[in-house]
């Protein structure tokens, strides 16, 4: 996958927040292979999909910090020496935030501000890249969404991803941090949390047709996504680390649409077994679902070259074999 990017790497120290979770420990694989100097921090707080299991076969070329960024001196100790840092940790549950949106706004505000604020003080040439989520737009005004839509989110979550982009790009403006936002829309494959539709409805229907039993589409399936596979996703996290282009930018990130329905019969098709059922919205959740969203992620091709190479029906083959032979190490793990 790194290619060309291999040589940026190769010697490097980098840092990524969010660790032991679905991106995190997907960026370490890649970065590990490149013969970067990779330290991981993760609470491992139940709920956000820190799994130990997810780095099996480097977990003794890595270094692994259990801990919060919030801690202010913990943070300021990991960014010290740090040529990359990703930033990925933060609570990603829509519903979670509606919940408890206390807790959401200390895992995707605080800790953002805190990583920022230990680069301020003690690493202020390390770039940073910024993992953000197309729910900041709310309910789409004109399809395909680009990064000049209104930014109108629907639900306490996206309020605070939004503060959290603009504390990276205030500090770039004011304190010459050089970050750049990724703005990710439905990432899915190997390692992504599937023991609950908490972070992702995709990795239920996943779980649900690995172990042969059904699932649901809530509503009437017509709705449209995106998806980027996590290989494509790792490889945008790191053009937007080596690029000058992307300092001080904010990237949308996506792929071709399709309606819930059309994938999932493609997930059966690739299973060669499955059925779902439609069925209503849950309340809670229709009050906070943004209906059909697709991205424009021409600037990002355009600047920086990126463009998804996964298709969506090699993209869940290479998920369902993930979670055939190791789907046991997630829908058992109790984050």
């Amino acid at each position: 996958m790194l290619d060309d990017l291999a040589g940026d790497f190769s010697g490097a120290r980098a840092l990524i927040t969010g660790g032991l979770g679905f991106l995190g420990s997907s960026l370490a694989h890649v970065l590990v292979s490149a013969d970067a100097e990779v330290t991981l921090v993760d609470s491992l707080a139940p709920h956000y999909g820190g799994n130990v299991w997810s780095i099996a076969g480097i977990e003794d070329r890595v270094r692994v910090e259990v801990g919060d960024v919030r801690d202010e001196r913990l943070a300021a100790s990991l960014v010290t020496g740090q040529d990359f840092i990703f930033s990925l940790a933060g609570q990603t549950s829509h519903f979670d935030s509606m919940v408890d949106p206390f807790t959401d706004l200390e895992m995707n505000c605080r800790a953002q501000l805190a990583v920022l604020e230990a680069c301020r003080n003690h690493n202020r040439s390390a770039k940073i890249v910024f993992a953000s989520t197309r729910q900041i737009y709310g309910r789409p005004r004109y399809l395909p969404v680009d990064e000049k839509h209104p930014i109108v989110p629907v639900d306490v979550n996206g309020i605070h991803k939004t503060a959290g982009e603009w504390y990276h790009r205030l500090y770039g403006e004011v304190y010459g941090l050089r970050a750049a936002v990724l703005r990710l829309t439905n990432t899915y494959g190997p390692r992504m949390r599937v023991k609950d539709a908490r972070l992702t409805f995709l990795g239920v229907w996943l779980r649900a047709v690995a172990s042969g039993e059904p699932f649901e589409i809530w509503g009437d399936g017509r709705q449209r996504r995106d998806f980027t596979y996590v290989d494509d996703a790792v490889r945008a996290f790191l053009l937007a680390a080596t690029r000058a282009e992307a300092d001080g930018e904010v990237f949308n990130l996506g792929g071709p649409p399709s309606t819930l329905r059309e994938v999932a019969d493609l997930l059966i098709e690739v299973a060669g077994d499955g059925r779902y059922r439609l069925a209503p919205f849950p309340s809670e959740q229709h009050a906070i679902d943004i209906g059909d969203y697709y991205a424009d992620y021409s600037k990002v091709t355009q600047r920086l070259g990126w463009e998804p190479l996964v298709s969506l029906r090699e993209g869940l083959a290479r998920t369902l074999t993930f979670y055939r032979e190791q789907g046991v190490h997630y829908w058992d793990n109790p984050a």
